[in-house]
């Protein structure tokens, strides 16, 4: 064999193909059809669920929303925050976005709401085996780093279109941040403060719920604001499954590129994310003060 022929062979990947996306589309296949019902069942769960906080919030007068936006964000930050977070809700109702951004809310509501509700608990198993947690790792980071797109591909083979995946891919994408610090947040307690509880009889059912949660639960509070602002940034995304929400309004501008709508549509979502942002990080701040007042106390 020639010297060139060597260095073609070498340069050139060799003619091995491994088709791992047809065995995904196989074993897809057969969890659809096999779990059918059961996937019908938490559709119908979810989309319940989220009509219940849709209704809810279109229910409520717009100004009471803003009140009490005001009240949260002079409470958690100061009164000044408070009003300027207000107003910047009033100007997404300006735009003529009131409805479709309580649309975008009941979503990230929903989707934090089951986040935290599958989160914390799988975050705790996580922080007392040490053993899953290393099986789960690799997966939470897949998890995070997958491009969030793709999440809208199993969402829509189980559930079809509409603002049940819409919710399903939300979870996925929002889903690590409060697994991830809940199980920090347990494993970091002091451990002279679990022995002691331990010493004077305290289960371990006891320790969780009187030493090591209420020590946690700044940390696993940061972990919901991370997750509720991954959550909100999925809106856009979710859109194109069909569900209603400034998500769609950014959609339409692009297709039919106005700059106008897609302007005040990604500002109203900026607008919210600012708000939530900041007010989450507020609780979490009060969480905090008051749990160094504790310790010193």
């Amino acid at each position: 064999m020639s010297a060139y022929s060597c260095s073609f062979i070498m340069s050139n990947f060799p003619d091995i193909k491994w088709e791992l996306g047809t065995y995904i589309e196989t074993f897809s296949n057969w969890v659809k059809h096999t779990f059918s019902s059961q996937f019908q069942s938490i559709s119908d769960a979810i989309l319940w669920f989220l009509l219940k906080i849709e209704s809810g919030l279109l229910w409520v007068p717009w100004w009471s929303i803003i009140l009490l936006v005001i009240i949260a964000g002079g409470y958690y930050r100061n009164i000044f925050s408070g009003i300027i977070y207000g107003f910047l809700l009033f100007l997404i109702g300006t735009f003529g976005y009131w409805e479709l951004m309580m649309y975008t809310l009941a979503i990230v509501l929903a989707s934090v709401f089951i986040s935290i509700v599958l989160g914390v608990p799988f975050g705790i198993l996580l922080s007392y085996n040490k053993r899953l947690e290393t099986v789960m790792r690799p997966i939470l980071d897949a998890m995070q780093t997958m491009p969030s797109f793709v999440y809208l591909i199993p969402a829509m083979m189980f559930f079809g279109m509409g603002k049940v995946p819409a919710v399903f891919a939300t979870i996925i994408y929002a889903l690590p941040p409060v697994i991830r610090l809940t199980t920090l947040a347990i494993r970091s307690v002091s451990k002279e403060m679990v022995e002691a509880a331990q010493s004077f009889g305290a289960t371990t059912w006891q320790v969780l719920r009187k030493v090591q949660l209420p020590q946690a639960v700044p940390t696993i509070m940061t972990g919901i604001s991370q997750t509720t602002m991954m959550a909100l940034s999925m809106v856009v995304i979710a859109s194109m499954v069909g569900a209603k929400g400034l998500g769609m309004e950014v959609l339409t501008s692009i297709n039919r590129i106005d700059i106008g709508q897609g302007f005040e549509s990604g500002i109203g979502i900026v607008f919210l994310a600012i708000i939530i942002d900041r007010i989450s990080q507020g609780i979490v701040n009060k969480a905090q003060l008051k749990r160094k007042a504790d310790h010193h106390g």
